[in-house]
C-alpha cells in the first residue's frame, strides 16, 4: 500500500465533537426534500407533478440536456410541493412520506451505466474537470474514492459505512467495468478497507488530506483532455449494494455536531429528511445558532424549516454572531483569540485545543496580497494565488496552465478560511469552472 505524507494544510479544532456516543435512530421525517442545486451541472425538467404519488427510487426529474440522468425520490409518498424561486428556479421538491417504503422496480441486468443513471446514484458522483455530475457515455480515465473526511467535526466514515462495507468489493467491480484505468481509494492511516480490484493509498497529514481532489493531485493528476470520476466510500458502497441486491438504499447516518448541539451524536435517518425532525431536542438555542448542512468550510447555510441536503452526511450548528459588541471587534487582542498565524498569543499554548468560533468574518474584503497563504493550505502542485487571479481576470490560457482542471471549490475552502483578504474563493472557483465549461462546450 502506497503512503502519501502531506504537510500542508491545517486541522481546525472546534467545540462540539462527537464523543463515544453510538448511532441513534431519528424519528420518521415529516417531510423529505430534494434540492436540485445539490447536483451541479444539471438543469431539472420535472417528471412528477404536485399531488402525484411517487415510489422510493422513482424519478422526480431528469436533466434537460441528458434525459438519461435521473434524480429520484428517497421515500415513497406524495409530491407535496415543487417550490420555485426567482425565474421559476426549482428550489426544492418536497415529498410527504407515506411510511409504506414502496420501492420503484429496477432491472439490474441492463448495462451498468444505464442502471446507475436510472437509479439516481449517478448524480452522487462528480467528474473532474469542472466538478459536475459526470456526462453519460464518456469513459473516465480513472475513478477516485475517498474513504475518510478530514474537515472540522467531520463524521467517521467507517462508522457511517457500518455493515455496508460488505458491498465495497461489488462496487469496485462495477466501477472497474466503467473505466479504462483503475479505481483508486484513499484511506487514513490505520483505516482498514477491504477492496479487491482497487488501488489503495494511505494519506497522512492535516485537512484537506481527505479531499478527493488533493488525493488525485498526489496520486495521478488530471491533465487537459482527461476525465476522472470522484465519490466517497459511502456512494461506492451504495453502488455495490444496488448491483448485489437489486435495490437502492436511501438510508443514511448523519453526524450532528457543533458547539450549539447539546448532545453531539450520529443519527440514522433518510436522505433529505426535514431538519426539525433531525435536530429535535438537539440544539440549545436555534435563534442564536447557524445551522450548516455539511461542515463549516464547505457546507450550506440552512434554517430549521429546511432539509438535510443530499450530498452531506453532516450537520454543524455553531453560534451566530454571539458577540456583536465585542470591544475593538475583529481587532481585539484578547489572549484567547484564535488565529492560524502568530497574530495572537493563542499559538503559544498550541492550536490543538478545541475552540469556540461563531459565524463572523472578522474583517472585510480587500486586495490579494502575495503572502503564500493559499499555498500553505493547499497540498497540490499548483500556485493558488496566481490561479485565483487568472480566474478573476477570465484568462483561460493562464487558468489551464495553472491547473484549473484539477481543482474544485472545496479544495480552496481551507485557504478561504485562512485568507486575510477575506475573498470568497470557493465562489470564485465555482464561477471560473462554470465559465470554462461553457467556453469549452
Amino acid at each position: 500500500m502506497a503512503i502519501v505524507r502531506l504537510k500542508k494544510g491545517f486541522d481546525i479544532q472546534l467545540l462540539g465533537a462527537i464523543g463515544s456516543n453510538g448511532i441513534v435512530a431519528a424519528s420518521s421525517p415529516q417531510s423529505v426534500a430534494i434540492v436540485p442545486d445539490d447536483f451541479h451541472g444539471i438543469i431539472p425538467r420535472m417528471e412528477k407533478k404536485e399531488g402525484e404519488h411517487v415510489a422510493a427510487g422513482e424519478p422526480l426529474y431528469h436533466d434537460k440536456n441528458y434525459e438519461a440522468i435521473k434524480v429520484v425520490s428517497p421515500v415513497s409518498g406524495t409530491v407535496k410541493e415543487v417550490r420555485r424561486g426567482e425565474r421559476r428556479h426549482i428550489d426544492a421538491i418536497i415529498i410527504s412520506p407515506d411510511g409504506a417504503n414502496e420501492a420503484f422496480p429496477l432491472d439490474t441486468r441492463r448495462p451498468a451505466m444505464e442502471v446507475l443513471l436510472q437509479s439516481g446514484l449517478w448524480v452522487m458522483m462528480r467528474q473532474r474537470p469542472y466538478d459536475v455530475v459526470p456526462v453519460p457515455g464518456e469513459k473516465p480515465r480513472d475513478v477516485f474514492v475517498t474513504a475518510f473526511d478530514s474537515a472540522p467535526l467531520a463524521p467517521d466514515l467507517n462508522l457511517v459505512l457500518g455493515d455496508k462495507r460488505q458491498y465495497i468489493k461489488k462496487g469496485v467491480e462495477v466501477l472497474n467495468g466503467l473505466t479504462s484505468g483503475k479505481v483508486y481509494i484513499g484511506v487514513r492511516e490505520g483505516q482498514d478497507i477491504d477492496a479487491p480490484g482497487a488501488e489503495v493509498t494511505t494519506f497522512t497529514g492535516p485537512h484537506p488530506a481527505g479531499n478527493v481532489g488533493v488525493q488525485i493531485a498526489n496520486v495521478k493528476p488530471v491533465n487537459k483532455g482527461e476525465t476522472v470520476w470522484t465519490m466517497d466510500i459511502i456512494t461506492l458502497a451504495r453502488i455495490g449494494e444496488l448491483f448485489a441486491t437489486g435495490r437502492v438504499s436511501h438510508d443514511t447516518v448523519v453526524a450532528i455536531t457543533g458547539e450549539m448541539v447539546q448532545h453531539p451524536c450520529y443519527l440514522s435517518t433518510v436522505m433529505g429528511a426535514d431538519l426539525q425532525t433531525v435536530l429535535k431536542n438537539e440544539t440549545t438555542n436555534l435563534a442564536q445558532s447557524r445551522i450548516i448542512s455539511g461542515n463549516v468550510l464547505t457546507g450550506v447555510k440552512v434554517d430549521a424549516t429546511q432539509w438535510l441536503r443530499a450530498p452531506y452526511r453532516h450537520i454543524t450548528v455553531i453560534p451566530e454572531n454571539n458577540k456583536p459588541d465585542e470591544f475593538m471587534g475583529w481587532a481585539s487582542m484578547r489572549p484567547s483569540r484564535f488565529s492560524i498565524y502568530h497574530t495572537f498569543t493563542t499559538w503559544l499554548g498550541g492550536l490543538k485545543k478545541p475552540v469556540s468560533m461563531d459565524s463572523r468574518m472578522k474583517g472585510g474584503e480587500r486586495a490579494i496580497v502575495r503572502t503564500g497563504e493559499y499555498d500553505a493550505m493547499l497540498p497540490m502542485d499548483i500556485y493558488g494565488e496566481f490561479l485565483i487571479k487568472a480566474i478573476i481576470s477570465g484568462d483561460i490560457d493562464k487558468m489551464e496552465q495553472l491547473g484549473v482542471y484539477e481543482i474544485a471549490p472545496e479544495d480552496f475552502a481551507l485557504a478561504e478560511f485562512a485568507d486575510t483578504s477575506k475573498l470568497e474563493l470557493q465562489h470564485i472557483v465555482r464561477e471560473g469552472l462554470d465559465k470554462l465549461r461553457a467556453e469549452m462546450s
